[in-house]
C-alpha cells in the first residue's frame, strides 16, 4: 500500500511569512523543507520537556 501524505493549510501573519521566507533565503531551503524540519524537531523538544518535568 502506498504511503499517503497529508496536507496542512496554515494561516500566518505577513510578518511570520516574511520571517519564514528570510530564513529560507538564508538557508537555501524551501518553505516545505523548513516546516518539515521544524515538525521533526518537535520529537526532541518533547523528550527534553518530559525529562525536565520529572
Amino acid at each position: 500500500m502506498a504511503k499517503q501524505d497529508k496536507r496542512i493549510d496554515l494561516r500566518v501573519t505577513q510578518a511570520e511569512l516574511e520571517l519564514l521566507d528570510e530564513y529560507c533565503q538564508l538557508t537555501g531551503k524551501n518553505r516545505t523543507d523548513v516546516l518539515r524540519e521544524f515538525i521533526r524537531s518537535l520529537k526532541k523538544k518533547m523528550r527534553n520537556a518530559r525529562s525536565c518535568s520529572i
